[in-house]
């Protein structure tokens, strides 16, 4: 057996067992944890193809093609090259810029040779990659601002003792006019304006620069320099990826194979991706508790695509652990724990994560809500007659809007907490139509359903708690 599915037998026993026990899921963070730096050189071809593909969302031509080549280079007594362009535009770096680094750090343990390419030539370009308009242009001072705090940041999830910085100003520079008319006359246009980003501007008469449209070209040449066996990046670059297996085949080259990352959904459950202009991003140098508790935030359906997006689990064991809940043998609470501490582990350690656990749970789990600050207080006999979503809106202000307090009932985020001497909190889940109805109906039934009387009763929209009073 190799040395995976080893750890995967082990994790497979763990995840079987009791994930509400601190015990046990500290073993699992060990466990999974120390897959980031497992050697993976023992697989077989198809199986490193396959554990690739498992986490892309396009890997072109194929799963099966990925396998040959790797074949196909082992034969000649060495490993792929793989590449990775940055485009330094930002200064921080959160999780979502993490996904393509933790695809790059598996080929790098498989045995392959990895380049990060700097694109200091083209970040002076701009790409807009499904932009409304042209992203504006870094001079040299922005980009070197910007790339000082990035190998720091992804650390935790990539070896840089064992990668080849490159930057793609060395190479295209120097590139002359005629060089680029040249290879421009094998280029159609029709291959530039597939992207939709670029109908779409053209379409409303926004305008399109040539600059845009060379962007693609610029960065295949890229490939050709490194000649290159594999490039990732995320999905709103398939287009660009693709040129660069176009221009590598005017260059008489091999064309490289195009590996695909998704783009994460961001924390708020709203459907954008994870952005720090959307402020629904996990900054990769934020504290344990801040991870931790972002991670809880999330709406349950986002569990299993940060899963696989963040964590070194294979979907065997992402299968096995929805299986549970579906079965009702494990609380989509408790895994998503355990979601947020490989997040944490990852970031800063597994006693770390195993620190925010327990302060979460200190603060949402075991302890009473009366033991924190002050909460807010609603008095029910002032505005029980009020919908939930009404009093979370104007009463709480928890939320912007009714729509936006049904929307967090739609992902079970919406509960009331009842508190009893001596018994652990009961959390009764609001669903969206219950949200509508009036407050003191909606709470006077769950607090009757549990037994009849209660010590407290609190209402929780996401991570935001009021306490009800006068029921």
């Amino acid at each position: 057996m190799t040395r995976l599915g080893d750890s995967v037998q082990r994790a497979s026993e763990l995840l079987a067992q009791d994930l509400s026990s601190d015990t046990n899921v500290e073993r699992l963070l060990e466990e999974t944890g120390t897959r980031r730096y497992l050697d993976l050189s023992d697989l077989p071809a198809k199986e490193q193809a396959e554990l690739i593909g498992a986490r892309s969302v396009e890997l072109l031509p194929s799963v099966d093609k990925l396998a040959e080549r790797i074949e196909e280079r082992a034969a000649q007594g060495k490993g792929l090259h793989i590449k990775l362009g940055i485009d330094p535009t930002a200064a921080d770096v959160h999780l979502g810029h993490a996904v393509p680094v933790i695809v790059l750090s598996r080929f790098q343990r498989m045995g392959h040779d990895v380049t990060l390419i700097i694109g200091d030539f083209t970040a002076k370009i701009g790409d807009p990659s499904g932009r409304t308009a042209e992203r504006p242009p870094l001079t040299d001072e922005d980009i070197a601002q910007n790339l000082s705090g990035y190998q720091e940041q992804v650390r935790p999830f990539f070896d840089f003792e064992k990668v080849r910085f490159a930057r793609n100003s060395e190479w295209l520079a120097p590139v002359t006019l005629p060089e680029l008319l040249g290879l421009l006359a094998q280029v159609p246009v029709s291959a530039l304006l597939q992207r939709e980003d670029f109908r779409n501007r053209l379409s409303e008469g926004s305008g399109l620069t040539m600059s845009e449209l060379l962007y693609p070209v610029a960065q295949a040449l890229d490939s050709v320099e490194l000649a290159c066996d594999v490039e990732l990046g995320g999905v709103d670059q398939l287009l660009n990826l693709q040129m660069g297996r176009r221009v590598m085949e005017v260059h008489g080259q091999q064309p490289q194979l195009v590996v695909t990352m998704p783009l994460v959904e961001g924390t708020d459950g709203s459907g954008a991706k994870m952005s720090k202009s959307k402020g629904n991003y996990v900054g990769l140098s934020s504290a344990p508790d801040e991870v931790f508790g972002k991670i809880m935030s999330i709406p349950d359906r986002l569990m299993v695509p940060y899963l696989r997006a963040w964590t070194e689990w294979t979907d065997t064991e992402i299968d096995q652990a929805t299986a549970r809940i579906e079965a009702g043998s494990l609380h989509p609470m408790d895994l998503k724990k355990v979601l947020a501490g490989e997040v944490v582990a990852a970031l800063h350690g597994v006693p770390a994560a195993m620190a925010a656990r327990a302060h979460f749970v200190a603060q949402f789990s075991k302890k009473s809500f009366s033991d924190l600050e002050t909460l807010p207080v609603v008095d029910v006999a002032e505005h029980g007659a009020e919908g939930v979503a009404a009093v979370l809106t104007k009463v709480l202000e928890f939320t912007p809007s009714a729509s936006a307090a049904r929307r967090i009932a739609k992902q079970n985020g919406l509960r009331l907490i009842i508190e009893r001497g001596g018994e652990k909190q009961q959390a009764v889940v609001v669903s969206e139509t219950e949200a509508l109805r009036p407050l003191a109906e909606v709470a006077g039934e769950a607090v009757s359903s549990g037994g009849g009387t209660a010590d407290a009763v609190y209402l929780k929209a996401g991570r935001k708690v009021a306490e009800l009073r006068g029921l």
